[in-house]
């Protein structure tokens, strides 16, 4: 049980990875049906599975990439949470997430969870708990730790060396990455990042800078990844 809730308009890193550090994804069409769980799943209305949801009629309009207020759109629109940045890895994911109501992130991520497990298992013929254990989080406190935070979760497979397109792993992974570099259609708030910076390619050298530092430190000291996640 969390000690401290989870606040509306606060900033996260939410991660987790599967149990006994099992792969979550065996094939491109996991990672796609996990994507699709992110975007389907973050409602405030439940929509049950997403089965079910795809004999739902899309109901017309924009979606925007500012932080919605709430209240102002219809119940069936409102999301959970806003992700900042994200990135899927074979055996392991990295959100950052802003919960637009106080119970928004537990919710949306016992749903994620809850309702990929259950394809991941129909799928491969098994049973049991894919995740290891209560998913992990920590609050992001400053403006400084977000800008970096972000960097080290839009690229997060380039920490692990993940990174090289023509590993078998590379196919399994999935970031935002170019949504912020190269405007590829997703579903991140960006704002909070970007408006820091003169332009999206300064960003993306910021990026590259902190990401080649991490994983130069994480060579040298195995426990710098723990302290930097503490």
């Amino acid at each position: 049980m969390r000690k401290k809730p989870f606040v509306a308009g606060e900033y996260y890193h939410v991660y987790n990875r599967g149990v006994d550090k099992r792969n979550i994804f065996s094939d491109q069409n996991d990672v796609q049906r996990f994507l699709q769980s992110m975007r389907e799943f973050n409602t405030k209305e439940p929509i049950g599975s997403i089965y079910e949801n795809s004999f739902v009629k899309p109901q017309l309009g924009r979606e925007t990439s500012k932080l919605p207020k709430l209240g102002k759109l219809p119940k069936s629109n409102q999301k959970l949470v806003d992700f900042i940045a994200y990135c899927l890895n074979p055996n392991h994911f990295h959100f950052i997430l802003r919960p637009l109501s106080d119970n928004g992130l537990s919710e949306f991520i016992k749903r994620l969870a809850g309702g990929y497990t259950k394809f991941f298992n129909n799928k491969s013929n098994r049973i049991g708990v894919l995740f290891q254990g209560v998913f992990k989080s920590i609050h992001v406190n400053s403006n400084k730790y977000l800008l970096y935070l972000s960097a080290y979760v839009n690229l997060n497979n380039e920490v692990h060396q993940l990174g090289n397109e023509t590993s078998k792993s590379s196919k399994l992974v999935r970031n935002s990455f170019n949504e912020y570099i190269n405007n590829e259609p997703g579903f991140c708030t960006k704002e909070i990042i970007l408006e820091q910076f003169n332009s999206k390619k300064e960003y993306g050298i910021f990026v590259k800078e902190v990401v080649g530092e991490i994983a130069k430190r994480r060579k040298e000291d195995k426990d710098f990844e723990k302290l930097l996640l503490e």
